[in-house]
């Protein structure tokens, strides 16, 4: 089960993978999952991050996680979680959906959230996310995805607003509580 789990990550991290801007100067030929190694941020990800207690996060220190959804995201998610939904794989079928087109998974968008948090200081484990779905992400679409802590639980665990934006539309808001340990030597 151990090894299912490990490359059931693996291939959620391969979704990660973007298009390439044609404005940046990166070679980016290797598929993500050739790419990407633990702790590592690709060129064509933009990571922000607000602290306003570097050893020691507190309400109001905020991440954001940015980047474009491609139709190689799509295609890989849908093989790492079974999901083979057609309006996310077959142009013709999702061209006659209320959609007019295809669109990414909501749980593909939600994990930029996941992106994000994985970014802050420490250890960031999950305890729960809500998530609400208001618009659809299209391949191609540039996201941003917010992350701010708005209450400190103790425990070192923190309650976050979590949202994912197109441009200034919410596609996905939330909330998340985590738990952020000091990382191992």
């Amino acid at each position: 089960m151990f090894n299912s789990v490990v490359a059931a990550n693996r291939a959620a991290f391969a979704a990660f993978g973007v298009q390439h801007d044609n404005n940046e100067d990166e070679d980016v030929t290797e598929p993500p999952a050739e790419r990407i190694e633990p702790n590592e941020d690709l060129p064509e990800w933009h990571v922000t991050i607000s602290e306003d207690h570097p050893d020691h996060l507190g309400v109001g220190d905020r991440v954001e996680f940015t980047k474009t959804i491609s139709d190689d995201d799509v295609r890989q998610f849908a093989a790492a979680s079974g999901d083979t939904n057609p309006l996310h794989l077959d142009d013709e079928f999702a061209e006659q959906t209320r959609f007019r087109g295809r669109i990414a998974h909501g749980t593909l968008v939600g994990s930029l959230i996941s992106a994000g948090l994985a970014r802050l200081p420490g250890l960031t484990i999950y305890l729960s996310q809500d998530l609400e779905f208001h618009n659809p992400v299209r391949i191609g679409d540039r996201l941003t995805a917010e992350c701010e802590i708005v209450e400190d639980l103790g425990d070192e665990q923190y309650r976050l607003t979590t949202r994912v934006k197109s441009d200034d539309e919410v596609v996905i808001d939330g909330e998340a509580v985590v738990l952020i340990d000091e990382l191992p030597n």
